[in-house]
């Protein structure tokens, strides 16, 4: 049995985890309030958008809308959005491993990772999928800002390089915000927009529409599918900052939790070192009692 000093010491070492645990559990339920209000409100407008999108792509030809040419892939790029900081549970490594899925999944084929977190980052960096040239020099620093006209220059660079060819299909791989204590790991086509989906069994074309634009096609076209696809990136960004908070706010009240029963039982094991080192004393004081009277 461990000495009553090294219990005490390793009592104290536990309650300072804990407190910081407890600290940093706090921090990312703030956070996390924000956090969700922003992927609360964006949810609805970006799926409405992106609808409206696929439906609009489904109508335009090849020299119309640029974003929507599917071709064989043969230049893939992965978009791994990630967390900055790590004690936020398997959070990062679900997106590591959906990545490394894709990337085995398109064996053959030019793939580049664009590490959007610096989790990812730094995990593809030491490997030459990295994406490098062309690209925003360190994209992580974006959740430093988190905000609309910061999404769009990744989105954009991104989306320039597919309308000049240069890349064939581009992924979205975050984690999608349910709840505090619930996240998917989402894998989403970005390049090119696919067309609405409908039930070929039964003929249902239902999910397509007929557009009538004012003023122009063109106009509309030009400026709707490009915004649109900024919106679809901007979303998974708010998705993922919110979903890191609640995986890290989750991970922290369980480190606490367990620090708290760790406590006890280093409390409780304490006490019967103490209680032993004293019944040891009092036998020693009543031996030579009795060694003193014989």
């Amino acid at each position: 049995m461990a000495n009553l000093k090294e219990i005490r010491s390793r009592i104290v070492s536990v309650n300072s985890t804990k407190q910081i645990t407890s600290a940093m559990k706090m921090v990312s339920a703030a956070k996390l309030h924000r956090a969700q209000s922003a992927i609360t409100r964006m949810r609805p407008y970006a799926e409405k958008m992106q609808e409206i999108l696929r439906n609009l792509s489904d109508s335009l030809d090849v020299s119309e809308n640029v974003y929507g040419v599917q071709r064989e892939a043969e230049r893939v790029l992965i978009i791994a959005i990630n967390s900055n900081r790590g004690l936020c549970g398997a959070f990062n490594n679900n997106v590591n491993r959906k990545v490394r899925e894709l990337i085995d999944r398109h064996k053959g084929a030019k793939v580049k990772v664009l590490g959007v977190g610096k989790k990812a980052y730094d995990t593809f960096k030491k490997t030459d999928e990295l994406a490098g040239a062309g690209y925003p020099e360190l994209p992580y620093e974006i959740f430093n800002d988190l905000n609309f006209e910061n999404a769009s220059e990744i989105a954009e660079s991104v989306m320039d390089k597919f309308a000049e060819k240069r890349l064939d299909k581009v992924y979205l791989v975050y984690n999608s915000f349910k709840n505090a204590a619930v996240q998917h790991t989402t894998v989403e086509n970005f390049l090119p927009v696919e067309p609405p989906k409908s039930d070929e069994e039964n003929g249902d074309n239902s999910g397509q529409t007929e557009f009538i634009f004012e003023p122009n096609k063109e106009e509309i076209v030009e400026a709707l599918v490009p915004k649109t696809l900024k919106i679809q990136f901007y979303k998974a960004l708010l998705d993922s900052n919110a979903a890191e908070h609640g995986a890290r706010m989750t991970s922290m009240h369980q480190a606490t939790d367990n620090a708290t029963e760790l406590v006890k039982e280093l409390n409780l094991v304490y006490n019967k070192a103490r209680q032993a080192s004293i019944t040891n004393e009092i036998l020693e004081i009543v031996s030579g009692a009795e060694a003193l009277n014989g």
